[in-house]
């Protein structure tokens, strides 16, 4: 399973990928990208299985992201999962909106990840 992970904070970024490793998923297996910008960049040259993306980035913010995917390129039927501490039910239903499988607030633990990973991908 390819994942890209995209955040702007390198410790969050790694906190997931620790949490993308307990689940049995190798390093070589996702990549990273600090904002939305960067994240476009990497879609456009490799393919992915699911897409785990933060809310308030620099540049090019989630949920834009979330967006462009949605609208553009080769990803438009990729799994996202935000995760975000922007926990209100208003951003919630933004997101879904905008085209996001599922949310996961922060903080979280491996076997939230699991789960909702476990949701995208069995439907």
């Amino acid at each position: 399973m390819k994942i890209l992970i995209v955040d702007d904070s390198s410790t969050m970024r790694r906190i997931i990928g620790n949490v993308v490793m307990q689940l049995g998923i190798d390093k070589e297996d996702f990549d990273e990208a600090e904002d939305g910008v960067k994240a476009w960049s990497k879609l456009a040259n490799k393919q992915y299985d699911v897409i785990l993306t933060d809310w308030n980035m620099p540049n090019m913010n989630g949920l834009d992201l979330v967006k462009k995917v949605r609208k553009e390129g080769n990803h438009q039927s990729t799994p996202i999962i935000m995760i975000t501490t922007e926990g209100g039910k208003g951003e919630v239903i933004t997101a879904l909106k905008a085209g996001v499988n599922n949310y996961i607030v922060k903080p979280f633990n491996a076997d939230i990840l699991k789960e909702k990973l476990d949701g995208v991908f069995k439907k």
